[in-house]
C-alpha cells in the first residue's frame, strides 16, 4: 500500500538585509518610532546590563558572604562532632584522668621531701660501703630547681672491681627512693691493681608548696622581663 505523500514544511527565511536597515537611521529621542527588532535588542542589552551591574554591586558580596557563612558552618559542624566525641567519652577521660592522678601521687612519694634528703644520702653511701667499695669523693653539688621538684646532684669517686661497680648500680636502683647514676666513667686505679669509678649520682626531691610559689613567681618576673 502506498503510503501518503506528507506536506513538505518550509523554514522561515530571515531577511538579515531588512533587518540592517531597521537599525539604520534610528532616532535616539524618539524610541516609540523605532522598528521591532532594535527596540528588543535595545531591551535585551538594557537586560543584560542590569544583570551584570545586580551581580557586581549586590550579588557578587552577598555570595561571597554566603561562601563564608558555608565555611564557617561546616566548621562549626566539625568542632560540634569534636565536643560530642568528647562528650560521649568524658566518663573515660575522667576516669584516665584520675589514672594518670595516682599515677603521678605514686611518682611523687618515690622522691623525698627536704629533711629526706639527708637520709638519702646516707642510704647511697651505705650501699657503696656494703659492697666493699671505697668512696674517695662524696660532694653534693648545688640543687637545680625545676618546675616541682628539685635535682640533686652529687659527685662520686670509688675504688673497687668492676663486679663491685655493677652490683653498687643495681642496688642503687633498688633504693626506695629515685637515685640515678650519670656520666660514667671507670679507669685503672693507679698503683693498687683496682678499679676506679668516677659518676654523678643524681637525687631528686619535691618542692613544698612555698617553694613552688616562689619558683612560679620567678617564672613570671622572667617572662614579664622578656
Amino acid at each position: 500500500m502506498k503510503k501518503p505523500d506528507l506536506p513538505k514544511v518550509s523554514l522561515p527565511t530571515v531577511d538579515f538585509r531588512a533587518l540592517l536597515d531597521d537599525f539604520r537611521g534610528l532616532n535616539p529621542k524618539d524610541f516609540g518610532t523605532w522598528p521591532l527588532a532594535p527596540r528588543i535588542a535595545v531591551l535585551a542589552g538594557v537586560f543584560v546590563a542590569i544583570i551584570a551591574a545586580g551581580w557586581w554591586f549586590i550579588w557578587k558580596d552577598q555570595l561571597e558572604t554566603l561562601d563564608g557563612k558555608r565555611a564557617e558552618e561546616a566548621q562549626l559542624r566539625e568542632e560540634f562532632v569534636a565536643k560530642k566525641t568528647q562528650a560521649v567519652n568524658l566518663d573515660l577521660y575522667v576516669q584516665q584522668l584520675a589514672e594518670i592522678d595516682r599515677s603521678f601521687g605514686a611518682l611523687l612519694k618515690q622522691l623525698p621531701n627536704k629533711s629526706e634528703v639527708e637520709s638519702l644520702l646516707v642510704e647511697i653511701n651505705q650501699a657503696g660501703m656494703g659492697r666493699g667499695l671505697q668512696f674517695e669523693l662524696f660532694k653534693p653539688g648545688q640543687e637545680v630547681l625545676r618546675d616541682f621538684y628539685a635535682e640533686l646532684p652529687i659527685n662520686v669517686r670509688l675504688t673497687g672491681s668492676y663486679h663491685d661497680f655493677g652490683a653498687f648500680a643495681g642496688d642503687i636502683g633498688r633504693l626506695s627512693r629515685i637515685v640515678t647514676l650519670n656520666n660514667v666513667a671507670i679507669s685503672a686505679a693507679p698503683g693498687s691493681g683496682g678499679l676506679t669509678m668516677d659518676a654523678v649520682t643524681k637525687t631528686f626531691r619535691y618542692l613544698d608548696d612555698e617553694e613552688v610559689a616562689r619558683q612560679r613567681k620567678a617564672a613570671q618576673a622572667a617572662k614579664g622581663a622578656k
